[in-house]
């Protein structure tokens, strides 16, 4: 064979070959979707406290595992000692303010009983004087002073009502319905749960990470000062559309992770995610915005799922946040799964070089 025909040779098996990947590919890309954009993900919770304050203590280190409820870092209580001690005279002032209304009341009630028995007395002279006008015994003069000092009784009374009724309103509820005692009792409660958050906690069970934080640092309200990786972990992977055409819930795949080469695990689609951030529209009161491309072919877009290990859940726990991972995904069709099965353990192998 001539070298030429050598050559030949090779373009056409170059070609073949070629080809056949090609179709390959199409139908694999559908059939047997693999993608090597999956991720194991862990719930981050930024730790933030509730109060401001200069951190005194910081009771936890880098990487370190803290269970949910353990003391992280301690900002200074002074103040906040401080402010619970007034609240606490706060609330001895109002008990203290309703003994005096409550002897306020007491003393109202004796001045209307002493101000009834004068208006019967009076009730009596005004009858007893009508009758002797009546007999001429006594002056029009006189007559008219027992009435006005009637009149003035009646007066009396009144006022001494209308101070009891206001005593009364100001004493409010008695017990601990008493608006006062539960204004003071809330603002004890305030101060108390302010105290309490001058240690700050873990919220879940996790690693601390990214531990910025010394002693001396001013604290403020609501802003993230350390984050906490939660234990629990979610592999995600990212498929354009049309390769999960017949995926479902439920459907199986196989899992290599990069830090386990030569490993495939078992695993099976657990959701679909409702959507991604191209597929977000903001209300922000301007006209909306068309997409824009040159190209004739543009990219496809990529849908996520989510996926788990039934038999190495833990694994993935274990796994630290971002590490990577390609995904295979298997049809119904036996043969399916064993190509699948031998496309994801060559790529497993791979890992060993890259």
């Amino acid at each position: 064979m001539t070298p030429d025909q050598k050559f030949a040779r090779y373009v056409k098996v170059s070609l073949v070959g070629f080809i056949v990947v090609f179709f390959y590919y199409i139908v694999a890309d559908v059939w047997l979707p693999v993608t090597p954009q999956a991720r194991v993900y862990h719930p981050v919770v930024q730790i933030s406290p509730q109060i401001n304050g200069r951190v005194t203590d910081v009771l936890v280190s880098n990487n370190q595992t803290v269970k949910a409820g353990d003391v992280l870092f301690e900002i200074d209580k002074n103040t906040y000692q401080l402010a619970l001690e007034q609240a606490q005279l706060a609330l001895d002032d109002a008990k203290l303010q309703n003994k005096r209304l409550d002897t306020n009341v007491k003393a109202l009630e004796a001045q209307i009983s002493a101000a009834n028995a004068k208006l019967h007395e009076q009730q009596l002279l005004k009858k007893r004087g009508e009758t002797l006008y009546k007999q001429n015994s006594i002056s029009e003069q006189e007559l008219e002073s027992i009435r006005a000092n009637f009149a003035a009784s009646q007066s009396n009374l009144a006022a001494f009502e209308a101070q009891l009724a206001e005593a009364v309103l100001a004493r409010g509820d008695s017990g601990q319905d008493n608006l006062a005692l539960r204004h003071a009792a809330n603002q004890l409660a305030q101060a108390e749960l302010n105290l309490s958050y001058t240690q700050v906690r873990a919220l879940s069970d996790g690693v601390v990470a990214n531990l910025q934080l010394l002693e001396g640092s001013y604290a403020v309200a609501g802003k993230p000062l350390l984050a906490v990786v939660a234990k629990k972990a979610d592999l995600v992977a990212d498929f354009r559309e049309k390769s999960l055409l017949n995926m479902q819930p439920g459907s199986l795949a196989k899992v290599v992770f990069d830090s386990r080469p030569g490993e495939v695990f078992d695993a099976k689609i657990e959701i679909f995610e409702a959507g991604v951030s191209d597929g977000q529209l903001s209300a922000n009161g301007l006209l909306s915005t068309t997409e824009t491309s040159n190209r004739w072919v543009r990219d496809a877009q990529r849908q996520r799922i989510h996926l788990v290990l039934p038999n190495n859940n833990q694994l993935i726990n274990n796994m630290p946040s971002g590490a990577r991972a390609t995904v295979q995904l298997l049809p119904q069709s036996a043969i399916g799964q064993w190509l699948g099965t031998v496309q994801i353990r060559f790529i497993s192998w791979l890992h060993y070089i890259y």
